[in-house]
């Protein structure tokens, strides 16, 4: 059987790249349903302004860590497992925008800065797959923009680098998939594409669809690309 009966409520969730507004909903919606939150970034201060902000009386655990160093991400992984921490959810929560000026204003440089969030989602998923694969309900969400759906020009560069990601994870999900039928077991982990417009217009929203990633069953969810108004 899986497990979603209790939601939320007791899952190990890393919110990787969480220093953002975004970060802060995300972690304000899962610890006030009880959820156990991991805030992974770079900058320290913004690690302790988010804990401290998070929800009084919940704490939220910060690691600082390179989501696109390889290496550093790897140990963050032992370290939790050293612990016996193990992760139910990984949600990446790494973008920024650079764009404009049509097809001949996408420089090289501001693909290589965009790209650093692909690597992250591909770093931080196969750091924790074997986690996410271990557990009652596992998930693995990002968000994405509505532009891979119809990219334009001035932002050919920011449409590119969020459909490989959103192809990453839909591989991720077929991964959970075999994985579940190769052992004959139910399905119990879902990786999930969410797709956004603006994100500072949705926070809200997408902190509730994050928490509620336990309120469907695996198999209802994986693979599944689902807007976000």
């Amino acid at each position: 059987m899986t497990d979603t009966a209790r939601g939320a409520a007791g899952r190990v969730v890393l919110l990787a790249g969480a220093t953002s507004p975004a970060g802060l909903a995300v972690a304000r919606a899962l610890v006030t349903t009880g959820a156990r939150v991991i805030a992974v970034g770079r900058d320290p201060q913004k690690l302790e302004a988010l804990a401290a902000a998070a929800v009084g009386g919940h704490p939220v655990r910060t690691e600082v860590c390179g989501l696109t160093n390889e290496a550093e991400v790897a140990g963050l992984a032992t370290r939790l497992a050293a612990e016996d921490i193990h992760v139910d959810a990984v949600i990446p929560l790494v973008g920024g925008w650079r764009g404009g000026g049509g097809l001949a204003g996408q420089t090289e440089a501001d693909y290589r800065a965009l790209e650093a969030s692909f690597t992250a989602v591909r770093v931080v998923s196969r750091a924790f797959d074997a986690d996410l694969r271990a557990s009652g309900a596992g998930r693995f969400a990002i968000v994405s923009s509505t532009a891979v759906a119809r990219p334009l020009a001035g932002g050919a560069n920011y449409a590119a680098v969020k459909a490989a990601s959103e192809a990453w994870t839909r591989a991720v999900a077929h991964g959970f998939a075999k994985a579940a039928r190769d052992a004959g077991e139910p399905l119990r982990a879902a990786a999930v594409v969410f797709r956004v417009r603006s994100l500072d217009d949705v926070r809200d929203e997408l902190a509730a669809a994050v928490a509620g990633l336990w309120d469907r069953d695996a198999d209802a969810l994986n693979d599944r690309i689902i807007d976000i108004a």
